[in-house]
């Protein structure tokens, strides 16, 4: 019985965090059936990351002033609901209300997965529950591209939004059922309506700048300037508000456990340098070296599997060694294989640009599971459910901010190489005439040498961005040995109020 809960917990948090990316690669199928333009259909990704980024915060209090199992549950059926609207959608705004809805939905669903496993599961069998929730939080978001673009080639974009709906009813169903016996006491505590209004407007000014930057050039636009300075200004506001408030709506005062604060920032510079890593790969992959989205998504795909394949060992190394000397090795052996692949080249075949990616799955689990049971080990019992929001919002809000970052340093990047090759190549002039005299035409000929410094251009922008990429996971490694050396294992029940 603990197993099949255990699979309902992990099965909402899976599709919770699919929805991240499904729509990602749907977007001109979408925009197109509902007659918009793709810059307009990328409100339909952003709707849901901002709508879900302000929910995620706010599940401790909802958990304590409701109860975490009837929040979820609940959680899970209005997901079920806003995902049948989302399919029945015939206009870009309906579209757009039935995401934002949905990203409401979905944000309590992946801090209360993982904190009822925790409530229900013996201290034994915790690191087993957290790893299979931490592997389906990494591998969902590889997962969303390549369903979603495979049922966009085969059947209707409406089936991307559609496929949730029988998940979402049965693990609704199945959650009150099976763990309404473990709801614990609440609390009836007043409404922090100040520090509710400040979370909206600072958390969506932020998304919606990181979401638009790219499109808007970044501080060049009035509209981005703008949304930095609500974001900056709300978020010291809103800091102020909850350090002083009473009863605050996002509890900040659980940043005092050192333990906490540190395996926190792990998570967050980690998944930052694996979600750029992993958004990166299909692009270059699609756009430069002839791969389909599916193919692309079955390269990706490998890390996830080879991961699955070591969770095991790593949750059973968690429950006996310090995690700290766990999670240093994992996001460690991340950055090295990194570093493998800053040295990549155009003529790379399938399995030599797959081998590094295989290898990076080894060190996932040993970096994702030790690292959740250390960062909610570190905090109060009555916190776990407050930790477990704060701590899923950072690590969503560091991916975005990861995503972002990443599209424009590459673009600028292949801009730059462009310029620098440009000025390198072909001096003589050598070149140019042996494509000439080949029978091209002269604007032939210049335009396979400008694809030929193009696509060279893109390699060396992947590779430095790899490099840097790699840098960030050796300091989060690094980072972990700031945490002090746990004193204690989550006990069951943790996670309550």
């Amino acid at each position: 019985m603990l197993w099949l809960a255990a699979l309902v917990l992990a099965a909402a948090n899976f599709v919770a965090v699919l929805d991240m990316t499904i729509a990602n690669v749907s977007v001109p199928s979408i925009a197109g059936n509902l007659g918009a333009t793709t810059s307009q259909g990328t409100w339909v990704i952003t709707s849901y990351a901002v709508a879900e980024a302000i929910s995620v915060p706010l599940t401790g209090w909802l958990a304590a002033r409701f109860g975490a199992v009837r929040v979820f549950s609940v959680a899970m059926g209005l997901f079920g609901v806003a995902s049948l609207l989302c399919g029945l959608a015939n206009s870009l705004g309906f579209l757009v209300f039935a995401r934002i809805l949905q990203g409401f939905a979905g944000g309590p669903l992946m801090p209360l997965s993982q904190t009822l496993l925790l409530r229900i599961f013996p201290p034994r069998m915790a690191p087993a529950a957290i790893g299979l929730w931490s592997m389906t939080t990494l591998i969902a978001p590889v997962l969303g591209p390549i369903v979603g673009g495979w049922i966009c080639d085969n059947y209707s974009w409406h089936w991307i939004f559609l496929i949730n709906i029988p998940v979402a009813i049965g693990c609704a169903f199945a959650a009150w059922n099976l763990l309404r016996r473990y709801e614990l006491a609440l609390r009836r505590n007043p409404i922090d309506t100040v520090g509710l209004g400040l979370l909206i407007v600072w958390v969506g000014a932020l998304q919606l700048m990181l979401d638009e930057g790219k499109n808007l050039d970044w501080f060049a636009s009035p509209t981005i300037v703008v949304l930095a300075v609500v974001a900056a200004v709300g978020f010291a506001a809103f800091l102020i508000w909850e350090l002083h408030e009473e009863h605050p709506i996002v509890d900040l005062r659980v940043f005092r456990h050192r333990g906490f604060t540190m395996s926190v920032l792990t998570i967050s510079l980690t998944f930052a340098a694996f979600f750029a890593a992993n958004v990166l790969t299909p692009l270059w992959l699609q756009s430069f070296m002839g791969y389909t989205a599916t193919d692309s998504g079955m390269v990706t795909a490998w890390t996830g599997l080879f991961a699955l394949c070591v969770a095991p060992m790593a949750a059973g190394l968690s429950a006996k060694v310090d995690p700290r000397r766990l999670i240093f090795a994992g996001v460690l052996w991340l950055g090295l294989m990194t570093f493998w692949r800053t040295v990549a080249t155009t003529d790379m075949g399938y399995w030599d640009i797959a081998l590094p990616l295989m290898f990076m799955g080894f060190g996932l689990p040993f970096f994702f599971i030790p690292t959740t049971g250390l960062a909610l080990a570190s905090v109060e019992p009555q916190e776990m459910d407050n930790a477990a929001g704060l701590m899923n919002f950072l690590r969503t809000l560091s991916g975005a901010a990861a995503v972002s970052l990443v599209n424009t340093a590459w673009e600028d990047g292949t801009t730059r190489q462009h310029a620098e090759l440009v000025g390198l190549t072909d001096r003589s002039g050598e070149v140019l005439q042996g494509l000439r005299a080949s029978g091209m035409s002269p604007d032939a000929a210049l335009s396979a040498l400008d694809q030929l410094l193009t696509s060279q251009s893109v390699m060396l922008a992947t590779n430095q961005i790899m490099f840097t990429i790699a840098i960030c996971f050796v300091v989060g490694a690094c980072v972990i040995w700031l945490a002090p050396k746990p004193t204690r294992v989550v006990e069951p029940g943790a996670g309550g109020h």
